[in-house]
């Protein structure tokens, strides 16, 4: 797997709407091609809770790994200034080898 970083792989399966964990793991292994492992994935959607950037879809208080989450405004607002970075040094990359600095 490539080095992506497991809490902003959570909170691109999440920009389309609530997801539980097992259904955020099948959002991210459709996007970069493989699950992230338990750990992995729980740890992130922990610590994204923590900092509140993702919250509880609802108070049906669910299990952990049933409990549907979703992206907080900070959380969307963070997510879409990484990706803008992301997009920026990605193109940069690729002008540069293709020898067309950007």
């Amino acid at each position: 797997m490539q080095a992506y970083d497991a809490q902003t792989l959570v909170l691109c399966a999440l920009a389309e709407g609530p997801l539980h964990g097992y259904a955020v793991n099948a959002a991210i292994e459709r996007l970069v091609g493989q699950k992230l492992g338990p750990g992995s994935l729980y740890g992130a959607l922990t610590r994204l809770e923590a900092k509140q950037l993702i919250e509880p879809a609802d108070d049906a208080g669910s299990q952990p790994r049933q409990r549907p989450v979703r992206l907080t405004p900070q959380g969307r607002q963070l997510l879409e200034q990484e990706l803008r970075s992301m997009a920026k040094v990605a193109a940069a990359g690729l002008a540069g080898l293709r020898g067309n600095p950007a």
